[in-house]
């Protein structure tokens, strides 16, 4: 049973409760959203597995009790298999996230967050990622610049490079129609403030 922390809509904090219960009453909780960049200005996303979509670099919810430091090197090594520490992400943003979703069995995935947005440097080798392929088939790494213009066209396409589940880096052009972006949301909207703080940080 995996309980979370919950919060009402200030982001004061009222108690604890099942995930599962979090999902189904629409109860505010806690969430990470965790961004890898490089030195040359390359930002990393994950392709996800369910969808083939191209999304944060790694992202969760925080278990109860948990920080936001912890949650951020959880989610690195759970989903991308790399050991980091976190202590020095920079910060971008709290983002309140609000969204219900129709499952297959009919009910409805109430989901009410607040996303911590964090960036961190990484400056390890390509080849020391071990992905789950349970939630992730591939990373992908672009320029942030580059990244931020396609994402103001909302068209077109980049050149990137994808790193495979064996570790195989592959040189592709990407689309803007592989990134997540949810209904009623833009991609600007949605990943802008992670591209230009990574732009600051690199430039």
């Amino acid at each position: 049973m995996e309980l979370l922390d919950i919060y009402n809509e200030k982001g004061e904090p009222i108690g604890t409760e099942e995930r599962k219960v979090v999902h189904e009453k629409g109860l505010w909780h806690k969430t990470v959203h965790c961004w890898l960049y490089d030195k040359k200005g390359n930002i990393f996303f994950q392709r996800r597995s369910d969808r083939g979509t191209l999304y944060t670099t790694s992202s969760g919810h925080l278990s109860a009790g948990e920080s936001v430091t912890e949650a951020f090197q959880r989610e690195i090594k759970e989903e991308i298999g790399i050991t980091l520490d976190a202590s020095d992400a920079t910060f971008v943003a709290i983002v309140p996230f609000k969204m219900d979703r129709v499952k297959e069995d009919k009910s409805i995935f109430k989901d009410r967050a607040f996303a911590n947005v964090y960036v961190d440097l990484y400056e390890g080798n390509y080849q020391d990622f071990q992905m789950d392929k349970e939630e992730v088939s591939g990373l992908v790494f672009v320029n942030a610049k580059e990244a931020l213009e396609l994402f103001q066209k909302e068209s077109g396409t980049i050149p990137g490079k994808e790193i495979t589940l064996d570790n195989e880096i592959i040189e592709r052009k990407i689309d803007f129609q592989e990134f997540l972006v949810n209904e009623g949301e833009t991609a600007l909207e949605k990943y802008g403030d992670v591209l230009r703080k990574i732009i600051q940080l690199t430039e």
